[in-house]
């Protein structure tokens, strides 16, 4: 975002591309880290666009977010196949937080609105309720259903579902990312991965050909950038603060009700960034963090995302 909280489009452009140019596969607009609950729904389309255009088939780009409304979800995904997505992932309806056979036809309804693949989105500590085991099952069965974003982080339930069916998994939790993938996880979708994407292109190679000990390296150098990007404020509100601090973005801004880092906050997690050393991207000899980012967020000049 710009200070004024609208988006910053060349500053998209350039952090899309920087990912993707340090190993990312693919690219999620619209998750929840891209601020999608605040975002209209032109935005989100050209995000699609913008991203196509600057991945240029380096990387995929998925579509996030969604809605908890069906219809609206229905519509959403489709306008962005058309948009050039390349896969859409869907979050469980949140707020109104349906029973399984409500979440089952949503995502079912939502399948059989595109041809294109499908990532659910398995957060129910955002969503209030989860997907259950045995409603991941059936939604398994479905052709454009290929895949899950699991934030739950019920190890025991990703590796029933491993054995059972074709699903591909990604972690979603990125403290978890590495036991993740030692189960079968095929990669991750992770916050962190913005401001340091190489290192977890090398923990997924290095589990690939079976070298766990060269993956857990890479696990321990991350840990302390993923406890300062994680656990002190929001992901979307740490992950700006330090992308701006390192230079990488023009901005910290987030939109209402989401604010910057009060000075409390910003302390915890410069001392986490003290911790980090040797991470490829996260050089934090000339950190240069917004002390005003606890001024607040922005209002932009159009409302986001309801009908």
């Amino acid at each position: 975002m710009t200070a004024d909280g609208e988006v910053d489009w060349p500053g998209v452009e350039k952090h899309i591309d920087d990912v993707i140019s340090n190993g990312a596969d693919g690219i999620v607009v619209t998750g929840t880290t891209g601020e999608t609950s605040t975002l209209t729904d032109p935005e989100k389309l050209r995000l699609v666009e913008v991203g196509k255009d600057v991945a240029a088939g380096r990387a995929k780009i998925i579509t996030g977010g969604g809605s908890n409304e069906t219809a609206h979800a229905i519509e959403l995904y489709q306008h962005s196949e058309k948009a050039g997505a390349d896969g859409i992932m869907i979050v469980t309806p949140y707020y109104n937080k349906p029973t399984q056979a409500g979440i089952l036809t949503h995502f079912r309804m939502v399948a059989d609105a595109t041809d294109l693949p499908v990532i659910l989105y398995d957060i129910p500590g955002r969503t209030g309720v989860p997907i259950t085991y045995e409603t991941i099952l059936r939604l398994a069965k479905h052709p454009n259903i290929l895949a899950v974003k699991d934030a739950k982080g019920d190890f025991s339930e990703v590796s029933r579902v491993l054995n059972q069916t074709d699903l591909m998994y990604f972690s979603g939790d990125d403290a978890n990312v590495l036991p993740h993938l030692a189960i079968g996880a095929t990669g991750l979708i992770g916050v962190t991965a913005n401001i340091a994407p190489a290192p977890y292109r090398a923990i997924v190679d290095a589990v690939n050909r079976g070298d766990l000990a060269a993956a857990t390296a890479e696990h321990q150098r991350l840990e302390p950038l993923v406890r300062a990007t994680m656990t002190h404020v929001p992901g979307t509100v740490a992950a700006k603060y330090i992308l701006h601090g390192l230079g990488r973005i023009g901005s910290p801004r987030v939109r209402l009700p989401l604010v910057g880092p009060e000075e409390w906050e910003a302390a915890l997690i410069e001392d986490e960034i003290a911790l980090v050393q040797g991470v490829p991207g996260a050089d934090f000899h000339n950190f240069r963090p917004d002390r005003n980012a606890a001024a607040g967020g922005a209002l932009p000049k159009i409302a986001g995302t309801t009908r």
